[in-house]
């Protein structure tokens, strides 16, 4: 059935035969403003504004208040001072810390002319001396100043880093490598590539850019390399801006290219008032003057962190386990290696596999990713399960990245709890559909304990896992180390000794007892692992709201302009008896289902057989396992006419295989309904006008943190 859009207004029906063309739209006119509010001050102004705030009411300590330090002097002395490296990111930096100082200038000249060496191992130099001559380690804002220049005209930063040297930054912005290598986030980028989009939001670990150097040609001699680079800065600086840049290129430099980054998602995301600073410094960043407020790269939407801020870091188990597995991708064995990741809540599994997916990506084409976490996903909104075909680098948290998986199933809850047999039915329907012609990469819930283990213990004897990589934090144990041997005598929830196939099937002569795995045994040595992060953007919920709210970002136009709120967008409306609607998650009496579906998030799924209605309503008595085809926000109901209006980026084409909607327990955020901007009035869905005396007014609230009476000490 094709989708298109009626000339007509709904009033006549005469000319309108949805009964044959179920999905189309209706023309109206929406009341959008057409600039938004505009700002007096700039983002640059504002942060150096909270800034200040913080550091009002603090003591002008001096640099020296505890005591003279030992100090190396210039080369000229014949000592040359070489402080212990901590390797961060991949080799580049390390966990050195500098006090940049906001006296006078009469340290800065002291400064120039001594080399200091702290007790963390890190070395400051004055301007007089070239940022080649340093060691490497996290660009500071001296150097930032030195080795950066921005071309105001277009609006761009040109950066020339040294082999071993990083940025650490909060924002976003597109990078192009001009000359040389850079690592960002394990995957490299070299000059001549296309530009890649950065983010680094508040909500996550900062991102880093680490310099690697030139490689790609070994026989370039030292003068052919210079003129090359100093040829790239000069294409993209004016005369008088490259003339300073010139003298720190050398030639295994690297030089980048920084612009602005602007994408209806980043603008549709940042126009709701609480997330309007989500790629701004952190609170914690202003406090102790990490962030670098004025530099050359603020114009274009990067502040520069402080050594005392901190980025990613690696344990050695961490880099032992990601070099093992890429090497093990790389072999040519039989079969392509399926990697399973598991852990505890907030232990880093979710940046682990964007790490070893973006490693993996410098030798191959695509990685499969079998996304088994209903509550943080990776590509979709959250209550999916979803097999995906990654090609492109995730340089960014998953509200970023959000896509549409090449298979999907909509659970439709964050949690399986309920229904531990229909989750796994969806992942044995999704591990039909690999091909087995690259790596996959499992993902797995945080829920490692009771029911929770033993859903991990299936999916690893369901999947023929090849590798297993286990993250732990600190001396606190979750659950058991998952050897192949405590596996041949677990029991899991429905599998049992001996093991099966891949099909849940039980194994017979042409299988063996029991599969036998790799595991690695990953530590997370970063701060507040094992913790949910206290601060803004970083609570699960908040991560769930930015990834729905990323999707339906796709509505809105790529060109810059004021935003549209979703109920200004044209529905599709489609006849009661064209689809089936289910509700996944509960029971619901008949009569109740339409005011619960109406203004939720659906499922725009696919059945095998077609809804056999007779012009009224087809309501599904069960959730089915089906393929879902994208999302959508029910936005009303017409009884008199029979139709569905619905809201949803999903391209025409694909609705017209739609024929099932799916209601879940995943709720559309409140920001998206209360703090939407371009319309005037009171928001629709929204009253204040509610009486909470009334029994059950309220939302139902779980504690699932409360003592059963039965398992009380004193009870009785």
């Amino acid at each position: 059935m094709k989708v298109h859009k009626a000339s007509s207004k709904p009033q006549q029906k005469s000319k309108r035969p949805y009964c044959n063309k179920k999905w189309f739209k209706v023309s109206r006119t929406s009341n959008v403003s057409d600039s938004p509010s505009l700002r007096s001050i700039t983002v640059t102004a504002q942060l150096e504004q909270q800034a200040l705030k913080l550091r009002k009411g603090k003591p002008n300590l001096k640099r020296l208040k505890k005591g003279a330090r030992t100090v190396c002097l210039k080369q000229a002395e014949g000592v040359e001072c070489t402080p212990p490296q901590t390797l961060t990111n991949g080799g580049g930096g390390g966990t050195e810390q500098v006090s940049d100082s906001d006296e006078s200038q009469d340290w800065r000249s002291y400064a120039m002319s001594v080399l200091q060496q702290n007790g963390s191992g890190e070395r400051m130099e004055g301007q007089g001396r070239s940022v080649s001559d340093k060691s490497p380690g996290r660009l500071e804002e001296e150097d930032i100043f030195h080795c950066a220049e921005r071309d105001h005209i277009h609006n761009r930063t040109v950066l020339v880093m040294q082999p071993g040297q990083s940025l650490c930054f909060r924002g976003k912005c597109l990078l192009s490598c001009l000359y040389g290598r850079v690592e960002v986030h394990g995957f490299t980028i070299e000059e001549g590539q296309q530009p890649y989009p950065l983010f680094s939001p508040s909500s996550h670990c900062p991102l880093t850019v680490t310099a690697m150097g030139d490689s790609t040609n070994p026989s370039k001699t030292k003068k052919v390399g210079r003129l090359v680079a100093k040829d790239v800065i000069r294409k993209y600086l004016s005369s008088a801006s490259h003339r300073r840049l010139l003298s720190e290129v050398r030639l295994d430099s690297c030089v980048v290219l920084l612009e602005p980054l602007d994408t209806a998602s980043t603008r549709y995301l940042t126009s709701f008032p609480y997330f309007d600073q989500l790629y701004g410094p952190t609170l914690g960043d202003l406090q102790n003057s990490s962030a670098i407020i004025d530099s050359p790269l603020s114009g274009i939407g990067v502040t520069p962190l402080r050594k005392t801020a901190g980025g990613m870091m690696m344990s050695e188990s961490y880099r032992n386990a990601l070099s093992a597995l890429v090497s093990a991708c790389a072999e040519e064995l039989e079969g392509c290696p399926v990697i399973l990741v598991c852990g505890a809540r907030n232990v880093g599994k979710s940046t682990f596999n964007r790490h070893l997916i973006n490693t993996l990506l410098n030798h191959t084409a695509g990685v499969e990713y079998l996304e088994c976490d209903l509550g943080q996903t990776e590509f979709t909104p959250s209550g999916c399960v979803s097999l995906t075909t990654v090609t492109e680098p995730l340089l960014g948290p998953p509200f970023t990245h959000q896509r549409t998986p090449e298979h999907m199933i909509f659970y439709g809850q964050s949690s399986c709890e309920d229904d531990l047999d229909r989750y796994l039915e969806s992942l044995k329907y999704l591990w039909r559909r690999y091909k087995g012609e690259t790596p996959v990469i499992i993902n797995t819930m945080g829920w490692v304990r009771g029911l929770g283990f033993q859903l991990l213990v299936d999916i690893i004897r369901l999947f023929s896992v090849s590798h297993v990589v286990q993250l732990n934090t600190g001396d606190k144990v979750m659950c058991p180390k998952l050897t192949p041997d405590f596996l041949r005598s677990a029991h899991g929830w429905q599998t049992h000794p001996p093991a099966q196939s891949a099909l849940g099937e039980e194994t017979s002569g042409s299988h063996p007892a029991q599969q036998s795995y790799t595991l690695f045994s990953v530590n997370s040595e970063f701060e507040g692992a094992g913790c949910q992060g206290p601060t803004r953007h970083q609570r699960k919920n908040e991560l769930r709201d930015m990834a729905l709210l990323s999707y339906f970002s796709q509505m809105q136009s790529p060109e810059s302009g004021p935003m549209r709120p979703l109920h200004c967008f044209t529905p599709y409306q489609v006849p009661h008896s064209a689809v089936a609607l289910g509700v996944t998650h509960c029971e619901v009496a008949p009569t109740h289902i339409f005011y619960a579906a109406n203004a939720s998030l659906v499922g725009l799924c696919c059945l095998s057989e077609k809804p056999a209605g007779r012009g009224g309503p087809v309501l599904l008595s069960q959730a089915p396992v089906c393929p879902c085809l994208g999302f959508g926000i029910l936005r009303g109901v017409d009884m008199t006419r029979g139709l569905y209006f619905i809201i949803t980026p999903v391209a025409p084409s694909v609705l017209s295989q739609v024929n099932c909607l799916l209601l879940g327990g995943v709720k559309l955020p409140h920001t998206l309904l209360t703090s939407q901007t371009g319309f005037e009035g009171d928001p629709p869905y929204v009253t204040m006008e509610y009486n909470f005396e009334i029994s059950g007014a309220g939302k139902i609230r779980t504690f699932k943190g409360l003592t059963r009476p039965s398992h009380m000490r004193d009870a009785k």
